[in-house]
């Protein structure tokens, strides 16, 4: 008998899959401390990030469902 990975909730609450198949996530250090950081960095940081290729493959895996 096989038995099926569990989806790592923490992971499938932080990315969302693409329609393309890629996993999109938030960039970091935006919660706090935000008055030592420049205009540029807090604008920049507001859109989401593709996670890269070498990362994607075992963060698909957590979240197959």
């Amino acid at each position: 008998m096989k038995v099926k990975q569990k989806t790592k909730k923490s992971v499938s609450k932080r990315m969302t899959l693409t329609g393309s198949g890629k996993l999109k996530r938030k960039q970091a250090f935006r919660s706090h401390l935000a008055h030592n950081k420049t205009t540029k960095q807090k604008r920049h940081s507001r859109k989401d990030r593709v996670l890269s290729s070498a990362d994607s493959g075992r963060y698909k895996q957590l979240i197959s469902k």
